[in-house]
């Protein structure tokens, strides 16, 4: 406004002045013919009258413009002042304005947060479940291999094992088979043997029953029993008798021989028993040391007389033993040790009761002395070690199969491991879904207690947790594939 004013004064006093200009000419154009020197003078007068007056006119016009423009600016600054309180009372206003609009704003984003909220949390939930019903159904089809798996690896393992048992169980029971045959026959001939050795012992009763009535019919030939006994002889067929009856009795008939003559020595022994490595051949004979032994417990013997027949007695047992070890222990060809069978109880009571230095001797020369009683102990323990062996021969079959059944567990061990691995992998997914609930669960914990002013901050909060959401999806899909 200023400005447009100060412009039209200056066109005008230009104008003026043109105007002037103008005049001046024209009076002088009509002047100049005439007198031409005065007017020259005349237009030097104008000249410096016009200068003059443009001097004046321009003193006056600039006197008239500062007035105007301190006028001007003295208006300017009354207008702006009032614009300035005018516009402070508007500031004052728009800030008042502003503070309405920003307390409803901010309470309309307090119920779009909160909304946001409810929506975010439904999603959440419909996130969460459809992951949920996404790992559950994995998790199922999973289980369900693995029970699959399971179940095919154990009926392959029941049926591997069943086979394994029942071709052990055939093998076993083939093998009892065997060894019930071979024991039936072995009974079959222990019976039929003592039968033949009952009937040959009816037989020889039947012969002393007939003796016995001859014995009986010839008066002046009474014999007793221990005139037949003082007989050495007679001694050593009762003593080979009952040592034969008690072996043939227990041991089967491969694993004897009665009066065995050596091929080194010669000598005879009564029996022999072959037992297996590295025992080997064990060499049995019958003494029977009665003599000395009835003159000890004779009634009214003088004292001197009867230890004299201790003495004897002692002698003779050594003699025995000494003959024993000589003739039937044989290197190469005998075991390192034999048996002495004393066929009277009493007689073998007596040596180890009172006369223990002729039992330690006898071990020293390696010769054990055994009555009837204990020679049955030996005889039962040399059949066990018979049994023993024989079942140690069919061990490397026993030992076979229990090879094979182990090859068996272990494949079992083996898809054992495979099910704990599957099983643990499922454990790691699910371990993974629980990390990946707990990240959106602390992100909902974290909108709740933080509130946002913008609406571009809940936009991109929102992206940010459906970014997460797909993020966690793909690495949950990740593993699985």
């Amino acid at each position: 406004m200023p400005e447009l004013s100060l412009a039209l004064i200056v066109s005008a006093a230009t104008l003026v002045a043109v105007i002037v200009l103008i005049f001046i000419v024209v009076s002088m154009t009509r002047h100049q013919v005439s007198h031409p020197e005065s007017l020259a003078r005349v237009l030097e007068e104008k000249h410096m009258g016009m200068i003059r007056d443009l001097n004046a006119g321009l003193n006056n016009l600039g006197d008239r413009l500062s007035a105007a423009q301190n006028e001007l600016f003295e208006r300017l600054r009354n207008t702006i002042t009032q614009e300035l309180t005018q516009t402070r009372s508007t500031v004052g206003a728009l800030q008042v304005r502003q503070v309405e609009e920003l307390s409803a704003t901010r309470e309309t984003t307090t119920l779009k947060l909160a909304d946001l909220s409810a929506n975010l949390q439904l999603k959440h939930d419909q996130l969460r479940n459809e992951v949920l019903t996404r790992i559950l159904q994995t998790l199922a089809e999973q289980n369900r291999a693995e029970q699959e798996l399971i179940q095919t690896t154990m009926r392959n393992a029941s049926a591997q094992l069943s086979a394994s048992m029942d071709l052990l169980s055939k093998t076993t029971d083939s093998r009892l088979e065997q060894i019930s045959g071979k024991v039936s026959e072995r009974l079959e001939e222990g019976f039929k043997k003592t039968n033949e050795t009952f009937v040959s012992v009816i037989a020889r009763l039947a012969t002393i029953d007939e003796a016995q009535k001859k014995i009986d019919g010839l008066t002046t030939n009474v014999v007793s029993l221990q005139e037949l006994l003082g007989d050495k002889r007679s001694r050593g067929a009762f003593g080979e008798v009952q040592l034969e009856n008690l072996v043939r009795n227990i041991l089967p008939e491969i694993a004897y021989e009665f009066q065995y003559t050596f091929r080194s020595s010669g000598a005879r022994a009564d029996c022999v028993l072959k037992l297996p490595a590295p025992t080997g051949m064990v060499a049995v004979d019958a003494k029977f040391p009665l003599e000395n032994y009835r003159r000890m417990f004779e009634a009214g013997l003088p004292e001197l007389e009867r230890a004299a027949a201790q003495r004897q007695f002692r002698a003779d047992v050594k003699k025995h033993v000494e003959d024993i070890a000589a003739k039937y222990i044989i290197a190469g060809e005998t075991s390192d040790g034999a048996v002495m069978f004393v066929p009277a109880e009493g007689v073998f009571a007596e040596i180890h009761a009172y006369h223990s230095e002729v039992v330690d001797y006898a071990m020293q020369r390696r010769v054990w002395i055994v009555s009837p009683t204990t020679l049955m102990a030996v005889l039962n323990t040399a059949r066990a070690v018979m049994k023993d062996v024989a079942t140690r021969e069919q061990v490397h079959i026993i030992k076979d199969e229990l090879g094979k059944l182990g090859k068996d567990f272990q494949r079992f061990d083996a898809r054992m491991k495979k099910l704990a691995d599957h099983i643990r992998l499922a454990h790691h997914d699910a371990e993974e879904v629980r990390v990946s609930s707990d990240k959106i669960t602390r992100r909902f914990s974290q909108i709740e207690r933080v509130e946002l002013d913008q609406p571009d901050q809940i936009r991109s909060l929102e992206q940010a947790l459906l970014d997460t959401a797909h993020e966690d999806e793909a690495g949950h899909e990740e593993p699985r594939s």
